[in-house]
């Protein structure tokens, strides 16, 4: 989260430094001032998006220094400046101590050392904002104000959970999949969780279900060349596929307690919204005990923290957890 950003697009600062660890939150958040400090229209001649690892720190001066073409501001733009930084301290010490009034300098990077005499110049000219990811109880929230603002759409915080369990917990890449949305609900005023379900979860789950329809077979070559080929044709992969089986198995778990309930096997379908292959749904369901189903949403879990630290990668993780569902 932002701890502050531009008030009006007629209010801006010299110098903004973007400072967090998860890269697409700091990469929005670094999208969203570009569009407050610039109209769609004045990007084209306004703004100088450059490399930090390819361009020299004179020739990002000069940008600055040169006088905006068909705008009153230009914006240079250094996405993962830190190396940047460090080559060039002096040079942009000189130029904190005197920015060129019709130049914006952006700097997005992991950390801000505030000890450093660049971070104590910036608070009397520039503007630090800190990133920090929400907390997993807030995602909902932010994103029906996410499709409210952004697109002035309603998203019900029932479909908004149903996003995450899809799409996993990526702030960026959830807004991405809301900018999505919106256009595929058109005039709808509405984003609903069957569109979420038609667009986003059928060919996740669908290669899901597949999986889990393998393993049940007791086809270990099947359920691992199915698993390989999903994340090969889909390159979010990585990020959805452990949301995508944990969200199949938990309905498998409460679809196992409705039954164990005597609840009817229609009733189940309308209560945990089963669309699709409901027969093969329940023929999974009838091969599976609770406790195993139970024993695999907690390995899901630790996979899903061993991702999120660095310990693991998705594809090795939930291949070695399909040849143990074959034990």
């Amino acid at each position: 989260m932002a701890e502050s950003s531009l008030k009006s697009k007629k209010s801006y600062q010299p110098l903004y430094v973007i400072a967090g660890r998860d890269d697409s939150l700091v990469n929005t958040e670094a999208d969203k001032l570009l569009d407050q400090l610039l109209e769609p229209h004045e990007k084209a001649t306004g703004l100088f998006n450059a490399d930090p690892d390819q361009v020299s720190a004179s020739a990002v001066l000069d940008e600055l220094r040169t006088l905006p073409f068909l705008t009153k501001k230009r914006v240079v733009l250094l996405r993962g400046a830190e190396d940047f930084i460090s080559k060039n301290r002096d040079l942009l010490e000189k130029y904190f101590d005197n920015p060129c009034p019709t130049g914006i300098l952006v700097l997005t990077v992991s950390s801000w050392d505030a000890r450093t005499k660049l971070a104590k110049k910036l608070p009397g000219l520039g503007q630090l904002i800190n990133i920090t990811p929400p907390k997993p109880s807030m995602l909902p929230d932010r994103l029906v104000g996410y499709a409210r603002d952004a697109h002035d759409k309603k998203l019900t915080t029932e479909a908004a959970r149903l996003l995450i369990d899809l799409a996993g917990d990526d702030l960026g890449r959830l807004y991405g999949e809301i900018d999505k949305l919106a256009l595929f609900a058109n005039d709808e005023k509405v984003i609903t969780p069957a569109h979420i379900e038609s667009l986003i979860g059928h060919n996740r789950l669908f290669n899901a279900f597949a999986v889990i329809d393998a393993i049940l077979t007791g086809n270990i070559a099947q359920s691992v060349d199915r698993l390989r080929s999903m994340f090969a044709e889909d390159k979010s992969a990585e990020f959805t596929a452990v949301g995508a089986f944990a969200f199949h198995f938990r309905r498998l778990f409460n679809a196992k307690v409705l039954l164990q309930k005597g609840c009817s096997e229609s009733d189940i379908i309308g209560k945990l919204r089963i669309w699709g292959n409901k027969e093969g749904f329940f023929a999974q369901l009838k091969k599976m005990s609770l406790r195993r189903i139970g024993d695999t949403l907690q390995k899901l879990a630790e996979i899903d923290y061993e991702i999120k630290t660095g310990q693991t990668k998705a594809p090795v993780a939930i291949e070695l957890l399909v040849l143990s569902l074959h034990t």
